[in-house]
């Protein structure tokens, strides 16, 4: 490790080499314990606009921005024609994204669950249904090769109340998940799943290995039902202290950027402070690029989160 330092202090690798030499990133950023992925939200404009298909993702991943690993959102599975949770259980649609994927080179990291009911809903009968209702992207996500599913912990109630029946919704989906060997996290994603200590709480009771968190850099909005903070937010959570609160149960984190400044920085989020918790942390694994941007481009904000990360890692 000495001899490395001095070496890279004394040549022009200190200075230069990254911006020639991609594969020293990749060394690099190994060997901190941290690998880039890129997540599928970052192209949710395009998709929805039909002018890229969900079948490409993989392969753009890879191809654009030489990521080799990719975290999908099931909202995006499917077509006009073909509707997003048919798609999910089709086995020759799954078939088809684990072929290109393989293709490519790209390891499926992570499947985001969204729209399937309320995991800390107070209606008994409702929630139970959400859980069941997540089943299938289980299944999904152990055919396609992930090994974490990302879930929400929607619901409206008082806080308490929620976080009691977010323990029960995340013991049975840990225990369903086990024997297909997945884990189960949450994002802060809104409401009280934007509190650190909430989610903490919860994590410390459910107390299980394979469910866990998937802190984002950005959803700090207490008053926003996504939690997003981009577009002005009336009640907000500690970004920094959220993310370390979380930190101790991740399995994944989710490096959200907004639009940028001239820059090239995130004028909502330090970034240099976060890596610098995230490396602090201990954590291991992949940090999972989630461009949001309103106004840029979306493959423009890729090439920039991923620069940003590169940087301070």
């Amino acid at each position: 490790m000495t001899s490395r330092r001095k070496f890279l202090k004394t040549t022009a690798l200190g200075s230069g080499a990254f911006l020639i030499h991609p594969a020293l990133k990749a060394m690099f950023m190994q060997q901190n314990g941290l690998e880039i992925s890129l997540a599928e939200w970052s192209y949710h404009r395009a998709i929805a606009a039909g002018k890229m298909d969900h079948l490409d993702f993989a392969t753009k991943a890879k191809n654009d921005f030489g990521i080799n690993a990719v975290e999908y959102v099931n909202g995006l599975f499917g077509s006009k024609k073909r509707n997003f949770k048919d798609a999910g259980k089709d086995s020759k649609y799954l078939s088809e994204m684990l072929k290109r994927s393989n293709n490519a080179g790209v390891v499926n990291h992570l499947l985001m669950v969204d729209e399937e009911g309320s995991l800390a809903g107070l209606k008994e009968k409702e929630r139970l249904k959400a859980v069941d209702n997540h089943r299938k992207w289980l299944d999904a996500a152990k055919f396609l090769g992930c090994k974490t599913v990302r879930v929400n912990l929607h619901g409206e109630g008082p806080t308490d109340e929620k976080q009691k029946v977010s323990i029960d919704s995340l013991t049975r989906l840990g225990e369903m998940a086990a024997p297909m060997g997945l884990n189960v996290v949450v994002e802060n994603h809104g409401s009280d799943s934007s509190k650190g200590t909430w989610l903490a709480a919860i994590m410390k009771a459910v107390n299980k290995t394979n469910v866990g968190t998937l802190p984002d850099f950005g959803n700090f909005c207490i008053s926003h039902p996504w939690g997003t903070t981009q577009d002005g937010c009336t009640m907000e959570y500690n970004r920094y202290k959220g993310v370390e609160e979380m930190l101790p149960f991740a399995k994944g984190v989710s490096a959200k950027s907004y639009d940028f400044d001239e820059k090239g920085e995130q004028p909502l989020i330090n970034y240099e402070k976060m890596i610098r918790l995230v490396k602090d942390s201990g954590f291991n694994g992949y940090i999972g690029i989630e461009f949001e941007g309103n106004t840029q481009d979306e493959s423009e904000g890729i090439r920039k989160t991923k620069a940003l990360l590169e940087r301070y890692i």
